[in-house]
Order: structure tokens, then sequence, then C-alpha cells
């Protein structure tokens, strides 16, 4: 596997990221057209952001944006997909690595992620909850479940706040981030 600047990609390698987006996040990109326009639109003609394409035997085997915030003292990591065939395989830890990694070389102190947790009966311990009567303890108790916040726990990312209802009643946004600072000892 090798890892690759989007900016690089022929159109058929552009399209085939797109179809995974579409395939893996279709509450993100539920059309191919839609995918095709976040791919050739943002992240192809955004100076300051960056996407990253797993590659494996010639094929796009996953992919990882990464958006600067607060002057840059913060990146996010939006979308991070693998292909279904593909995951568990450590594609997407070393799309993270590689993405935190860039982060850090352009002075990011900071990583996050939003991970919806958006499912009709949800997926960690947050769901279906009414989060606003003691959302400190909630989160101290979080368990993702089956949901994708798991792997970026693995990642070493933290639960730092949710926004209740994001998506819908009882659907919340999960927010984890994860220091970049070498200075110190986490």
């Amino acid at each position: 596997m090798i890892i690759v600047n989007l900016k690089t990609l022929s159109h058929d390698k552009l399209m085939q990221a797109a179809q995974i987006l579409t395939q893996e996040l279709p509450l993100g990109w539920p059309t191919l057209t839609e995918a095709e326009a976040e791919i050739s639109i943002r992240w192809k003609d955004e100076p300051s952001a960056l996407f990253l394409v797993a590659m494996q035997d010639g094929q796009v085997a996953g992919l990882g944006g990464l958006l600067p915030h607060y002057n840059g003292n913060v990146y996010e990591i939006h979308p991070l997909v693998v292909r279904r065939d593909l995951q568990h395989k450590g594609i997407g830890a070393a799309l993270v690595a590689e993405l935190e990694n860039t982060a850090r070389a352009r002075g990011a102190l900071t990583l996050w992620v939003g991970a919806d947790d958006e499912k009709p009966n949800g997926e960690t311990s947050l769901a279906n909850v009414y989060l606003y009567n003691n959302l400190p303890a909630c989160i101290t108790a979080f368990n993702p479940g089956t949901h994708p916040s798991a792997f970026y726990i693995k990642q070493g990312f933290r639960v730092i706040g949710v926004m209740p209802d994001a998506n819908g009643i009882g659907k919340p946004d999960i927010f984890l981030a994860k220091s970049l600072r070498t200075d110190l000892l986490v």
C-alpha cells in the first residue's frame, strides 16, 4: 500500500475515490454526483486542504481529508473512509498516521474528528439519550459500541465533546481530538 496526494490521481482514480465515498458514507454523499463534487471542487482545488489516498494494487483503497481551522492550530480529519472489503487491514490507521504527521509538520497542535451517531437505533452509549441532563457523566461513561469512534479511540483520540441532537433527536455528533504537541508527555 502507498499513500499519495489526491491531486496526483488520474480522473479514473478520482472516480474510484468518489465511488468509495458514496458506497461507504451514503449519509454524507448519497449520490456519485455529490461525491464527485466533493472531490473535484472542495479537495482538488482547495489550496490549504489536503486529501490523501491509500492505493493498493493500483486501486483506491481508502481516503482521508485534512482541513485547517483556528489559523492552522487545529486540523480536522474529514472524511476518512476505507473500502469495505479492505477494512480492518491497517489502511485507516495508516491514513490517520499520515494525516497526523502532515498536520504536525504544518504546525498544528490538535487533530480532531466529528463522528455522527446517526443510525436509527444509534451505536454508542450517547445515542437516544437526553444528553442535557448530565453531559459530563455521559462522556465519562462513553461506550463506542459498534460505532467508528472506537477506531479513533484506538488511534489515541479522546472524546472532547458532544453536540446533542445534531442529526435529529437522539442522534449526536461526537467530537474526538488528539494532541499533536511533542513537548508534553501524554
